[in-house]
C-alpha cells in the first residue's frame, strides 16, 4: 500500500509472512512490458544494510509530478544469517505477468481538479468500510484519508489488517495513496508504539502536510482524549507535551510559501476542537489560535460518531465538519470550488457543503 505520496516521492509498504529482505522494482508507464528490460531495484535498507524483516517499506525519490509509474514488490526469505554468510530462500512478488503491474500517479500541485475520500471511526468493521467505499469511483479518486479510530485497539498486526488494511489494499491502497490520521484509539494497545512501522514509516512524524492540486492538506495528530494522568493510560502517555511540540511544527508550516499560496487549505484532525474532554480542549488551546490566523477553509474531524456541520464562530474561525462513523465524505476541488458530499451507508446524500473562492 502507498504512503506519503508527494510530487517527487512515495513510500511503498508491504508485509511478508517470513523474515526476508525486500525491494521495489520501478518502471515507467511507457507501454513496454515490465519484463522488457531489467528494472532498477530499491531495497528496504538502513545505513547501507538490507533490512531483514516481515514489514517492509521503501521510499522512492526523484520522481516527476503528476506521472504514472508501475512497480513490483519482492521479498526473499532469509533462512539464516551467521557471521558474514546469509542463506536465502524463495522469492515472493506481486504479479507483472498475467496481470497488469501495480501503479501509482504522483501528486501534482498544477492539477486542475482534485478528488478525495474520507472515512473515520471504522473500529475494525471492514465490511462497513467496504460498503461505504462501494458508493465511490476509485478511477477518479486522487487520495483517501483514514481519519482515525480505524481500530478499537492497536493490539496486533493481524487485527490491523483484518480490521481494515487487507480490505483497503484489495480495494485501492496499492494504487491510490492513503493518508492515515491517527485517532485516540490507535494510541491504545501493545502495538501502538509501532504505529509508524506500518504508517508513515519513512517520515519524521505522523503529523505532516502536503499539496495535491489546489489543496494544501495539514494532517494533525490529536493524541488521547483524557489527561495523561488518567488511570486508563497506566502512566505511559505524554500527549500534552507532544501536542505542544506539534504546535511548534504547525506554526512553521502555516508560514510557508507553499501553504500561503495554495488556493484551498484543509486541516484533517481526528478529534475536533471543543470545550469538552481534555484532548479536545488541548486542540482548542494549542492548535486553533494558530489556525484562526491561517485562512483555513475547513477542518475535517470524526471521533464523536455523529454528524455535525459546525459553522465558524468567534472562537473557531473556520468550519469544522465532524463526520459520522457510517458516513463517507466525497470531496472534489475544481474551478475555484471545494465541494464535499456527505454520503450515508445506503449511498444517499445527507448534505453537500460548497466552499467557493
Amino acid at each position: 500500500y502507498l504512503q506519503n505520496m508527494g510530487e517527487t516521492e512515495v513510500t511503498i509498504v508491504w508485509v511478508a509472512d517470513k523474515t526476508s529482505i525486500g525491494w521495489v522494482e520501478l518502471a515507467p508507464d511507457d507501454g513496454t512490458h515490465f519484463y522488457g528490460e531489467e528494472r532498477p531495484k530499491f531495497f528496504n535498507s538502513k545505513n547501507g544494510i538490507k533490512t531483514e524483516a516481515t514489514v517492509h517499506s521503501v521510499i522512492l525519490k526523484g520522481l516527476k509530478p503528476g506521472t504514472r509509474y508501475r512497480y513490483r514488490v519482492c521479498s526473499q526469505e532469509v533462512l539464516s544469517h551467521v557471521s558474514h554468510k546469509v542463506t536465502y530462500g524463495d522469492i515472493a512478488a506481486t504479479s507483472v505477468y498475467q496481470t497488469k503491474p501495480l501503479s501509482f500517479i504522483t501528486n501534482d500541485s498544477r492539477k486542475k481538479n482534485t478528488s478525495f475520500l474520507v472515512v473515520n471511526d471504522i473500529h475494525d468493521n471492514a465490511d462497513m468500510m467496504e460498503k461505504l467505499f462501494s458508493h465511490c469511483d476509485f478511477s477518479s479518486t486522487d487520495l483517501v484519508f483514514f481519519n482515525g479510530d480505524m481500530v478499537s485497539f492497536f493490539n496486533s498486526e493481524e487485527q490491523v489488517f483484518s480490521g481494515f488494511m487487507d480490505r483497503a489494499s484489495q480495494l485501492f491502497a496499492s494504487n491510490i495513496p492513503m493518508y492515515y490520521t491517527r485517532g485516540n484509539h490507535e494510541t491504545r494497545g501493545v502495538l501502538a508504539y509501532d504505529f509508524q512501522k506500518y504508517f508513515s514509516p519513512r517520515e519524521d512524524h505522523i503529523y505532516y502536510s502536503f499539496r495535491q492540486g489546489d489543496v494544501y492538506f495539514v494532517i494533525l495528530d490529536c493524541g488521547e482524549d483524557k489527561p495523561d494522568t488518567d488511570i486508563e493510560y497506566s502512566g505511559i502517555t505524554v500527549y500534552d507535551e507532544y501536542r505542544t511540540e506539534q504546535a511548534e511544527w504547525l506554526k512553521e508550516v502555516l508560514q510557508t510559501k507553499e501553504y500561503k499560496e495554495a488556493p484551498f487549505k484543509v486541516v484533517v484532525c481526528h478529534m475536533p476542537p471543543a470545550d469538552g474532554w481534555h484532548g479536545e480542549r488541548e486542540i482548542m488551546s494549542k492548535f486553533v489560535p494558530l489556525l484562526n490566523e491561517a485562512s483555513v477553509d475547513i477542518m475535517l474531524s470524526g471521533h464523536w460518531h455523529r454528524y455535525v456541520n459546525q459553522k465558524a464562530t468567534d472562537k473557531v474561525r473556520f468550519p469544522v465538519l465532524v463526520n459520522k462513523n457510517d458516513y463517507i465524505l466525497k470531496a472534489n476541488v475544481e474551478s475555484n470550488t471545494l465541494s464535499i458530499q456527505v454520503v450515508n451507508l445506503e449511498g444517499k446524500e445527507v448534505e453537500k457543503i460548497v466552499i467557493r473562492k
